[in-house]
C-alpha cells in the first residue's frame, strides 16, 4: 500500500486529490506544514507527497515553489481537483444558530460572498479546513461552523448546512504528486511525459526573458505557466518557475539544452504527464 504525506488533516482536500489520482487503498500521512511532507520523505524514500501549488481563484502559492527548488522529491505528476466547500457544523443546528465560522484563510476568501450573507457571524483562520471540521467535532463546540470538504463534514460527524458555497464555481486546485526519483515510474503509472516544471536564474539584462521563450518556441515548447519570484539578498534579480508542455520529448529535451547558455541554476523539478481532464 502507498504512503502519501499531505498537509492537513484527514479529509482535506489535499487527501481527497491523493485518492482521486491513484485511485486505490492509500495510507494517509497528515503533515501540519508543507514543509514537513519534505522532512517525512527524507526520513521515508518510499513515501509520496502531494502538494497544492496553485488555484484558479487565489493563484499560486509562492513559497511551496521554494520548497520544490531546495528539496529532492521530483514533481510525477498532478491533479487538477474542483473545490466545492461546505458549512457544516454539529448535527441538529440551523444557519441561524452559527455565530463563528472557521476554515483555512484561502477556503474563507473563496467563500466571501456567502460568508457576507452572514453578518453577525464572527470569521476566524484555522491552519487547515478538514482541522477546522474535526476541533467542532472534538470539542463538540456548538454554534461554530467549519467551512470544508463534504468528505471532511462525514468523516467528523458533522452536518452540512449550506453545500457549493463557493463564490466561483470554476474553482479548481492543482496539486502536485512528488516521489524520490526511484519513485517516479510507479508516481507516473506509465502515463507518457509531455509536460515539465523548471526553475532557473535570468541575467539581469535587457531581453533576457524574451531569449529564452523565443527558443523555446523555436522548439515548438508551449509555455503554459510563468512565476518570477525575487532572489534574497540580490536586489531586483529575479528566479523564474515555468511549467512547459510538448508533444516531442526529444525536441523537448533540445530546447533545454539550447537556453543552457541563456539561464543560471537550472533545474528540472519534474517531468510528468499534463492532467487535460475537466471536472465539475
Amino acid at each position: 500500500m502507498k504512503r502519501v504525506a499531505i498537509q492537513g488533516g484527514l479529509g482535506a482536500y489535499h487527501e481527497i486529490a491523493a485518492r482521486k489520482y491513484f485511485g486505490e487503498e492509500l495510507e494517509i500521512l497528515p503533515c501540519l506544514t508543507f514543509r514537513d511532507i519534505f522532512t517525512e520523505a527524507d526520513k521515508d524514500p518510499s513515501l509520496i507527497g502531494i502538494m497544492a501549488i496553485e488555484n484558479t481563484i487565489a493563484g499560486s502559492l509562492l513559497l511551496n515553489h521554494d520548497l520544490l527548488k531546495i528539496n529532492n522529491l521530483k514533481i510525477g505528476g498532478e491533479y487538477k481537483l474542483h473545490i466545492s466547500h461546505t458549512l457544516s457544523a454539529l448535527p441538529g443546528q440551523k444557519i441561524e444558530d452559527i455565530r463563528e465560522v472557521m476554515s483555512h484563510p484561502m477556503a474563507l476568501m473563496q467563500c466571501g460572498d456567502f460568508l457576507d450573507t452572514l453578518p453577525d457571524v464572527k470569521i476566524v483562520e484555522h491552519d487547515d479546513t478538514a482541522l477546522a471540521a474535526k476541533e467542532i467535532a472534538d470539542k463538540e463546540r456548538m454554534g461554530e461552523a467549519a467551512i470544508c470538504s463534504a468528505y471532511a463534514a462525514e468523516m467528523y460527524g458533522l452536518q452540512p448546512l449550506a453545500t457549493a458555497i463557493e463564490t466561483n464555481k470554476h474553482n479548481f486546485t492543482r496539486f502536485l504528486i512528488l516521489a524520490q526519483e526511484g519513485q517516479l515510474p510507479e508516481v507516473r503509472k506509465n502515463a507518457p511525459i509531455d509536460k515539465s516544471s523548471l526553475v532557473f536564474v535570468l541575467q539581469h539584462s535587457e531581453g533576457s526573458l524574451s531569449k529564452v521563450l523565443s527558443v523555446l518556441s523555436f522548439y515548438d515548447i508551449n509555455l503554459t505557466r510563468i512565476q518570477s519570484l525575487p532572489i534574497i539578498g540580490r536586489e531586483w534579480e529575479y528566479q523564474f518557475y515555468i511549467d512547459l508542455t510538448f508533444t516531442d520529448y526529444n525536441r523537448y529535451k533540445q530546447s533545454l539544452d539550447a537556453i543552457l547558455p541563456l539561464v543560471g541554476n537550472l533545474k528540472i523539478l519534474g517531468e510528468y504527464a499534463e492532467d487535460k481532464q475537466i471536472r465539475s
